[in-house]
């Protein structure tokens, strides 16, 4: 049986303070097998509800979704065995535990059969460079370490179906770096897993997937490959201005371009990124606007990436202020 995932009209309504919060509101696509795709969006998008309702972890409150042949609501016991989870954080893991028995404890779970378990966990150690390590507790670990052992506990029971929710969050950029090339590398073009990869980096998408999924407010709002995603953008450059001082959207709205226009803030400093046909003669209205707000420190004009298509198709920013 084929391990695609299939979802149609997939809905997660929660309540709250007497209203309906639609987490997921009627999601409709397909990943083929073999397939690495990427599900984007903002925090609160609905990404991670979406996992829990392919993994069975919440019941969905509408539509279906097929998962390796099996439907999670009929049954979820199928789903689980064709499927293996991996979260970013660290608390999928027992830090009490040693890697090996964390692994042993999770191979017992899935119903590992007892003469390949010691097979398939040093396997897996050796896989993530932690056989050295195999026999310490997990709480002594560094966070890229974790992250490590937590990929083997999702491969343990080999599952053709992988679902992996932001896999590289609060990594270090090394070990970030380690990860990103472990899925496409491994899981993907060598063991062929069929992935589901949720994020809002933006980078790591575009680096990972084959295709990618827009979720914005529990909907899903574009479907394509990157490539096509980004040559979709009706203007072919990306003016960007790096700026000290407080810039709002609002302050460019006379501007025709301001609707791909996106602010986004990183270590104290405001990014300003437009679409534009022209850049010279946009850059010289925006100095215009700019200059009693804030002091231009850099320009730089670049091509579309896979945010500037969600700011263009949306008007969110999927960067979050690593200031707040």
């Amino acid at each position: 049986m084929a391990n695609d995932i299939v979802l149609k009209n997939l809905t997660k309504i929660f309540k709250k303070h007497h209203s309906e919060v639609r987490a997921v509101n009627g999601v409709s696509f397909e990943i083929k097998e073999g397939e690495l795709f990427g599900l984007l969006g903002p925090n609160g998008a609905g990404k991670t509800t979406l996992i829990k309702c392919i993994s069975t972890l919440l019941i969905p409150d509408g539509g279906t979704a097929i998962v390796g042949g099996c439907d999670v609501l009929k049954d979820p016991l199928g789903v689980r065995k064709k499927i293996g989870v991996l979260t970013g954080g660290e608390r999928s893991l027992y830090w009490k535990l040693s890697a090996l028995d964390n692994l042993k404890y999770f191979a017992a779970l899935y119903g590992v059969p007892k003469n390949k378990v010691k097979e398939r966990i040093e396997f897996l150690l050796e896989l993530m460079d932690l056989k050295d390590r195999a026999n310490e507790n997990v709480e002594k670990f560094s966070s890229g370490m974790k992250q490590k052992l937590a990929i083997a506990r999702a491969l343990v029971h080999d599952p053709p179906i992988l679902l992996i929710d932001e896999p590289t969050l609060g990594l270090d950029p090394y070990f970030a770096r380690f990860i990103r090339q472990f899925i496409k590398e491994e899981l993907s073009k060598k063991l062929r897993k069929t992935i589901l990869l949720t994020t809002h980096y933006m980078d790591e998408a575009d680096e990972l997937c084959d295709r990618v999924a827009f979720m914005n407010r529990g909907r899903i709002d574009a479907l394509d490959t990157p490539s096509a995603l980004k040559k979709a953008m009706p203007q072919e450059q990306i003016l960007e201005l790096k700026c000290l001082g407080d810039l709002y959207k609002e302050d460019f709205v006379q501007i025709k371009e301001s609707a791909s226009l996106n602010i986004s803030r990183q270590d104290g400093f405001h990014y300003v990124r437009v679409s534009t046909d022209n850049p010279e003669m946009l850059l010289s209205r925006l100095v215009e606007l700019i200059r009693d707000r804030a002091k231009i420190l850099s320009v730089n004009v670049t091509s579309p990436t896979l945010e500037d298509v969600f700011v263009y198709l949306t008007g969110a920013s999927l960067k979050e202020s690593q200031d707040e």
